[in-house]
C-alpha cells in the first residue's frame, strides 16, 4: 500500500512539474538592438554581465591604467628608504595612494562623466558609443605619460607603424604605459634613497671609528632619517612631487 502511495506522489510530482517550469518567467535573452540610424545597442541584461565583469577586472584595469602603479611603488621605496619596516602599514599606503589616484585622475574623470556617461544616460548615446567616447581620456592621459621609446619598442614588436599618438591601439598602449610608470617611479624613488643613504653612511663609519661594530646602524640612523623627514615636511613634499610628476589634460 505504502509502495503504491509513494509511485502515485513521484507520478504526480512528475506531472505537476513541467507546469511549474512553465509558468516561471524566463530569462530575458542576450539581445543586441538596431535603431532606424543603424546604431546598436545591447539589451539590458547584456550590459548587467558586462557591468559585473569589468567590476572584477577593475583592480587590475586601477593599476594598469591609471597614476595609481606609480604612486604606490614611490610610497613603497620611500617606506624602504626610511627603514621603518611597515610603518606605515601597507594598507595605508594603498589608502593614501588610492585617494591621492582620485584627485590627480578627477579631471580625466569630468571628461569621461561629459562625454560618456552623461550622455548615456539621457538615452543621446548608445551602450558601445558611450564606451568609446570614455576610452578617449583614459587613452590621452596614458598617452602624455608615456614615452615615446617604449611606445616604439612594443609597437615595434607588434609590427605596426604608429603614424599619430591618436591612432596608438590600447594593446600597445598600456604596456608601453605600465614600462613608462615603472621608470618614473623608479627614478623619483633613487632620489628618494640618496639623502637617507647618506645618512646610514655617515652613522655607520661613526660606529666603526667608535668601535662599535656589534651595534647596528639602522637603530641609530632610524631616528636621524625620521627627524630628517619630518623637518624637511617630507610628505607634503613627496605628495606634490607625485601630483605634479603627471601630466593631465584639463587639471589646474
Amino acid at each position: 500500500m505504502i509502495k503504491h502511495s509513494l509511485v502515485g506522489a513521484l507520478a504526480l510530482l512528475f506531472s505537476v512539474f513541467p507546469l511549474v517550469a512553465f509558468s516561471m518567467p524566463t530569462i530575458p535573452a542576450f539581445t543586441i538592438e538596431m535603431d532606424d540610424q543603424g546604431n546598436q545597442d545591447i539589451s539590458l541584461s547584456l550590459q548587467i554581465l558586462l557591468i559585473m565583469t569589468a567590476l572584477t577586472l577593475l583592480p587590475a584595469v586601477l593599476i594598469a591604467t591609471t597614476a595609481f602603479l606609480r604612486i604606490i611603488i614611490v610610497l613603497a621605496l620611500l617606506r624602504q628608504a626610511l627603514g621603518t619596516m611597515q610603518t606605515p602599514s601597507t594598507q595605508v599606503l594603498i589608502g593614501l595612494a588610492l585617494f591621492l589616484t582620485f584627485f590627480i585622475m578627477a579631471p580625466v574623470y569630468d571628461r569621461i562623466n561629459q562625454t560618456a556617461i552623461q550622455p548615456y544616460l539621457s538615452e543621446e548615446l548608445g551602450f558601445e558609443e558611450a564606451v568609446n567616447q570614455a576610452l578617449i581620456p583614459m587613452h590621452q592621459f596614458m598617452i602624455e605619460q608615456t614615452r615615446e621609446n617604449d611606445l616604439a619598442l612594443f609597437a615595434e614588436m607588434a609590427g605596426e607603424t604608429l603614424m599619430s599618438p591618436e591612432e596608438v591601439p590600447l594593446r600597445i598602449l598600456v604596456p608601453a604605459f605600465i614600462t613608462s610608470e615603472l621608470k618614473t617611479a623608479f627614478m623619483i624613488g633613487f632620489m628618494i634613497f640618496i639623502p637617507f643613504l647618506i645618512i646610514d653612511l655617515v652613522i655607520a663609519s661613526l660606529l666603526m671609528s667608535m668601535g662599535m661594530m656589534m651595534l647596528s646602524p639602522m637603530i641609530i640612523s632610524l631616528p636621524f632619517k625620521i627627524m630628517l623627514f619630518v623637518l624637511i615636511d617630507g610628505w607634503t613634499l613627496i605628495v606634490g612631487t607625485l601630483a605634479n610628476s603627471f601630466v593631465v589634460a584639463g587639471a589646474v
